[in-house]
């Protein structure tokens, strides 16, 4: 067909066990890119062809080009490459096709001493671009979309430049639809369960006796939201994780923490409320009432963003569908109970001017 286009490239240097750690067992992985990309990937030896649409034909050469960079060998070992990095690397393509586009700019890199992190599509390139340029950014979205991995990364990378004095990682203590009773223990142990995901991240970028060491020396603080009431928060990064479960009150208070050369990020997923019936999100009402506030960014994540296993983003994007579909009803169900209304009242109306 007239319209495909082929491109060929040599992977140097040449090596039969990074070409083979490439292609995976079968040629797992090839046939994972071709399937996702809607490519034909052929090769021999070294020299590999893609055959497939302009884009994605580039964008599939790219990103054999980046995974064989990944084969490196590390102290004389060379690393597998799983299917959990090939669909990694395939949104850092999609997010080169777009830059080759022109749909977004330079793309940004957060540095840390543990190395590199890269933003993996062009939704979270522009999520950390506004938390580096904004006093407060929000990252809204389902799970998996790396809004509170990001954040964590800005803020060790901010706390390495000296850029702030200290982190500060907070999120509201509230169960996720379970009631877990009575937790044994001090405060920190009662409280380490719903900030498990923030100590993670931390223990992922920086280690375990750093992060603890720092956690000693109060650089890095992890607390429930309702220790944040009454303090000034100077020099310092912030993050607010699970902004959906805050009260307006709470998301209130938080925001008019912030002191001078502080920045904070608020992350949530507004379609995960576990507050109790009635009591509306802190995060929602924030979205309605800053939208317009200067030094402020909103990022909305989709289910096209999910980094994790591709099934997850099949999940989210199913969920959305449903809800969608419940909210449709529901609004036409509103509408027809109120049309009925108003004919009632006409009809009382009519009756009693007789």
């Amino acid at each position: 067909m007239s319209n495909l286009v082929s491109n060929e490239i040599v992977l140097e240097p040449s090596d039969h066990k990074r070409l083979s750690s490439l292609c995976g067992p079968l040629d797992d992985n090839i046939k994972q890119i071709e399937r996702r990309l809607g490519v034909e990937i052929t090769y021999r030896n070294n020299e590999f062809k893609v055959l497939g649409q302009s884009q994605q034909s580039s964008g599939a050469a790219q990103l054999l080009k980046l995974l064989y960079m990944e084969t490196q060998p590390i102290r004389g070992q060379i690393p597998d490459i799983e299917p959990e990095k090939v669909h990694l690397a395939i949104q850092e393509a999609n997010c080169l096709e777009q830059a080759e586009a022109g749909h977004h700019g330079k793309e940004v890199h957060i540095k840390t001493k543990r190395g590199v992190i890269k933003p993996r599509n062009s939704n979270q390139s522009q999520y950390v671009s506004n938390i580096i340029n904004h006093d407060i950014s929000f990252g809204v979205g389902p799970a998996g979309t790396g809004k509170t991995y990001l954040a964590v990364a800005c803020a060790v990378e901010a706390l390495e430049r000296q850029e702030v004095r200290r982190i500060l990682l907070t999120r509201p203590a509230v169960e996720a639809g379970e009631k877990l009773g009575f937790l044994p223990g001090d405060l920190s142990q009662k409280v380490d369960p719903y900030l498990r995901p923030l100590y993670d991240a931390l223990f992922e970028m920086l280690g375990f006796e750093k992060v603890e060491k720092l956690i000693e020396r109060s650089v890095i603080e992890v607390a429930p939201l309702a220790y944040m009431r009454g303090r000034t928060l100077n020099d310092a990064f912030i993050i607010l994780d699970e902004g959906q479960n805050t009260t307006v009150e709470q998301m209130k208070m938080f925001l008019t923490r912030i002191g001078f050369n502080s920045q904070a990020v608020i992350t949530g997923d507004i379609t995960q409320v576990d507050l109790p019936r009635g009591v509306r999100s802190g995060l929602r009402h924030s979205i309605e009432v800053l939208k317009d506030v200067n030094d402020i960014s909103f990022n909305f994540f989709s289910a096209n963003d999910v980094v994790r296993h591709p099934v997850v983003g099949r999940i989210v994007m199913a969920y959305e569908e449903y809800e969608g579909k419940q909210e449709k009803e529901r609004l036409a169900k509103k509408a027809q109970q109120e049309a009925l209304s108003t004919e009632a009242a006409a009809n009382k109306d009519e009756n009693s001017s007789k």
